[in-house]
């Protein structure tokens, strides 16, 4: 049976209290363990590192500028002339005439920049939200309760929208830039990390040591920020993982339409995408291109989360 979006939600953030170890080894010592030998972990991370190479270096190792319209007179558009892969255009020329290797090169650094501050965004936020209720709810006692359950029932309409859908009109409010592409996916995400965080403080206020902490007077403040905080951020960082690769793949839909970044010389794979679907059926590789790129960098963070996932849980190691 499949499960909700909360009800995963709410399944990762028991991980961290389920955790049982007769070696006493921590929980991420052994979950790293398990990863070097997990064949998605090791192509997720691959993936990842390659993409993030490429993000970094790639305005240093792009053949020719991005925005320079070099070729401009070898494309007939009207005509239905463009000019494919050769030797000084690995990647052919866009319909401007402009190299798309070196558009694809420096439009991944634009796509981990807006995949990572919009996570960053959503972490940050979902963070203070989630741990502020899981405060209440943990050691907040009766009014702790009723505050906590104010709070989870916005994050859980919040939830019941359709990502994409929430993230459109976040971005419709606020206009059309880069900056609103980043704040309406982080926007998005987070719902996801305030429950998350506020589940694993739930799971972790009923184990031993936060009842022997309360039993011996420690303030209930100090149990939390000492104690059940630290110790329930496991199941957020492999959410994290896996919120980088849907950010990623939202923030090209934003682009995609329209909602992106105004000045479409910018090189940027969801910009880049849109732009191509009117030439798909003479060029169709203008699309190919930014697509497959989407595609396998969020790949590579799905099979990095989900591997981090099931090395934490042990019922989903079998």
């Amino acid at each position: 049976m499949s499960l909700t979006k909360t009800e995963k939600i709410e399944r990762l953030a028991q991980l961290t209290a389920q955790h049982e170890t007769t070696s006493g080894a921590s929980l991420w010592r052994e979950a790293f363990r398990r990863l070097k030998s997990s064949k998605m972990a090791i192509i997720g991370a691959g993936i990842i590192a390659v993409f993030v190479v490429l993000a970094v270096i790639g305005p240093w190792i792009a053949p020719h500028s991005p925005t320079a319209q070099t070729w401009r007179g070898e494309v007939l558009v009207n005509q239905g002339k463009f000019v494919g892969p050769r030797g000084e255009n690995w990647l052919g020329l866009d319909h401007l005439g402009r190299d798309m290797f070196s558009r694809m090169l420096i439009g991944a650094r634009q796509t981990l920049l807006v995949g990572v501050v919009s996570t960053l965004i959503g972490l940050t936020v979902g963070f203070l939200i989630g741990g502020f209720s899981g405060a209440a709810a943990t050691l907040g006692g009766a009014t702790g309760k009723r505050i906590d359950s104010v709070i989870m029932r916005v994050t859980d309409m919040m939830l019941a929208l359709p990502s994409l859908l929430l993230a459109v009109s976040v971005a419709a409010v606020l206009g059309q830039s880069l900056t609103t592409v980043m704040i309406a996916v982080g926007v998005v995400q987070v719902p996801i990390f305030a429950r998350l965080l506020r589940g694993s403080m739930l799971a972790q206020g009923g184990t031993d040591y936060v009842l022997a902490a309360r039993a011996l007077g420690v303030r209930r403040k100090r149990i939390v920020v000492t104690q059940i905080l630290p110790n329930s951020l496991s199941p957020v960082i492999v959410q994290a993982t896996l919120s980088l690769a849907t950010a990623i793949i939202e923030a090209a839909a934003l682009s995609y339409l329209g909602l992106g970044n105004p000045d479409p010389a910018v090189p940027e794979w969801g910009v880049m995408l849109s732009q191509a679907q009117r030439f798909f059926d003479n060029a169709p590789m203008m699309a190919v291109y930014p697509a497959v790129g989407i595609i396998i960098t969020a790949l590579g963070f799905t099979l990095l989360g989900e591997a981090m996932r099931e090395a934490l849980d042990p019922k989903l190691r079998g």
